[in-house]
């Protein structure tokens, strides 16, 4: 059965004088999570990020603090950075989540979709792939194994340690996050790992020969005999009618994406961009429930997968409005769809 969830990067707005503080959004970030338990959703997820715009530079004290603070749902980063990142550190910190939340721990990793981890804690920019790949291959064998004997170019090896503590789970489930390089989808096929690819833009049926190829690596892979697994991530809000949930979500939407945009050499985010995404094959899912359900339908017909999950605040979105949103999304859309897939 499909999984549903939600992730969040904690956003804020640091040039606002109206702007919360960063112990209120982390109060906030905690009940939006809490909330998604109550629903019954299945997953949520915190992005790391080293931005004045984003105050979850430390995603794993976040899941942490979630995990006593929750039941069922199962708690992930999306992404942790580990190209910048030491995996020791990384399984060891996702090891505890997983003890403090008797079994709940994910690892969404990915080589991020911003840079400033990289200098900040003296990393070679150019090295990028290559030091994703390399600490790729320690995490997956620390999630392995109890004693570990690794050699490496990029990070001191070391011989027959053990890593500790040890999670609930026997293996702890390791997610590729990927934003539609070719490479990614075959990495993490050729891997057997499960694959999440972030919808940010465009048309959501141009990725589907990525997912392909994706299942394509799967198949050539040696061993094993369970399943590819994709997850599907988006850019998403909810309120009672189509106009209300446009109108609220563009100011913040058209903030963000203009600021990167500008960082990245794009124009600026306009209103009628903003509203062709809205449409069936476009990236965002914005809308009345009706909508929203229509459109997850039209994703899950492209792609099959296993995983979804939504953005719902890109950019500083009020608090109420987002629990709104995530309450529409638990009660009203995920019931429906799950029984019209079911029914397929």
């Amino acid at each position: 059965m499909i999984e549903f969830g939600l992730y969040s990067f904690a956003e804020i707005d640091p040039t606002s004088d109206k702007a919360i503080t960063g112990k209120q959004r982390i109060d906030q970030l905690l009940e939006e999570i809490k909330l998604a338990d109550q629903l019954g959703l299945d997953i949520y997820a915190v992005g790391e990020h080293h931005r004045p715009d984003y105050i979850a530079s430390a995603p794993t004290v976040i899941l942490g603090a979630a995990a006593v603070q929750t039941k069922n749902i199962h708690l992930s980063t999306a992404v942790t950075v580990l190209s910048s990142d030491d995996p020791v550190r990384v399984y060891q910190q996702f090891a505890t989540i997983d003890l403090l939340s008797n079994g709940r721990a994910e690892i969404m990793a990915g080589r991020g979709s911003f840079i400033e981890s990289f200098p900040l804690f003296g990393f070679d920019l150019e090295k990028y792939d290559a030091l994703f790949s390399e600490k790729l291959d320690l995490l997956i064998k620390l999630n392995q194994s109890e004693k570990v004997s690794w050699k490496g170019k990029l990070r001191p090896s070391f011989h027959d340690l053990g890593i500790y503590p040890r999670p609930v789970q026997s293996m702890i489930p390791i997610w590729i996050a990927a934003g539609g390089t070719p490479a990614s989808a075959m990495r993490a096929g050729a891997l057997g790992l499960p694959l999440a690819l972030a919808i940010i833009g465009g048309r959501s049926d141009q990725f589907a020969d990525f997912i392909e190829l994706y299942r394509h690596s799967w198949q050539k892979r040696d061993g094993g005999t369970d399943k590819p697994k994709v997850g599907i991530n988006m850019h998403a809000f909810i309120a009672k009618d189509s106009q209300q949930a446009a109108d609220l979500y563009y100011p913040s939407y058209h903030q963000t994406m203009s600021r990167i945009g500008r960082e990245r050499g794009w124009g600026p985010t306009t209103r009628a961009q903003f509203e062709a995404q809205r449409s069936l094959a476009g990236a965002l899912l914005v809308g009345s429930p009706q909508q929203i359900i229509d459109k997850i339908m039209y994703i899950y017909h492209v792609f099959k997968m296993d995983r979804f999950l939504l953005q719902m605040s890109v950019g500083p979105m009020h608090h109420k409005d987002i629990m709104q949103s995530i309450e529409l999304y638990g009660n009203d859309i995920i019931p429906s769809v799950r029984k019209m897939i079911g029914s397929d």
